[in-house]
């Protein structure tokens, strides 16, 4: 079974989607929120499986909230504005739905998410942490990489390649379940396709960080955090 909630401020939208997670079997509805404050605070204290998001509602976009939540859920965007899929689609959602949402698109959209959280629970098996040891899947095997090794992890799509001074481990998994795994303090992701380990850094410069002699971009996304590290790197030098 997956757990669906619905948050929508329209009565009917969040009927209809109520009446449609009903007929479907697999499917079970844990709440439903007119309030999009109300259900943020339900979803930063429950895990669910889909969440049926309305993108424009007041107070708090369902942009906006899918943003604010740490964990979030495979979500599938509702909206009466076909120009705001794209950014359903920046915040890796599941699909979109324009309203009036009819039964067949739907179905189509909870087929989408559900085979995205069969995905997630695979990819889930491919990384295991014990202690500074991390185990990954390299095809058939699981390879034992110890994390002071790691120089930086590059992704692409749903590979991730994790680099060592001595291996390049590729595995089909995405870069948030590494980076779940990994020690806040000794990695940071500084670009949406690359976590750099800090011990490992060489030099940094204005767009890059130098690592084993390989230059790697620092994202317009991930620049205050890293710019907050070197000034806290500062800070402790002058101490």
């Amino acid at each position: 079974m997956y757990s669906c909630v619905v948050l929508d401020d329209e009565p009917l939208a969040r009927k209809l989607l109520e009446e449609y997670i009903k007929k479907d079997e697999e499917l079970t509805l844990v709440e439903s929120f007119a309030d999009s404050f109300k259900g943020l605070q339900y979803l930063q204290t429950n895990s669910i499986d889909i969440l049926f998001l309305d993108i424009q509602m007041p107070d708090l976009t369902g942009v906006s909230l899918l943003k604010l939540l740490h964990e979030k859920p495979v979500t599938i965007f509702t909206t009466a504005y076909s120009e705001y899929a794209l950014d359903g689609f920046d915040l890796d959602v599941a699909d979109y739905l324009l309203k009036p949402v009819l039964f067949d698109r739907f179905i189509l959209a909870v087929s989408k998410a559900k085979k995205r959280i069969t995905t997630k629970s695979v990819e889930r098996q491919q990384v295991h942490s014990q202690g500074d040891t991390l185990y990954v899947k390299d095809g058939t095997k699981l390879v034992k990489v110890n994390l002071g090794d790691i120089l930086y992890i590059e992704g692409l799509k749903d590979y991730v390649s994790i680099y060592t001074k001595t291996q390049k481990i590729v595995s089909l998994q995405r870069m948030k379940n590494l980076e779940a795994v990994l020690f806040k303090d000794k990695f940071l992701r500084i670009h949406h396709s690359y976590i750099i380990a800090l011990d490992w850094i060489q030099s940094i410069h204005k767009d890059s960080v130098e690592i084993n002699g390989t230059s790697i971009p620092i994202g317009e996304t991930y620049r205050k955090a890293f710019r907050e590290f070197v000034d806290a790197q500062k800070l402790l030098g002058e101490q």
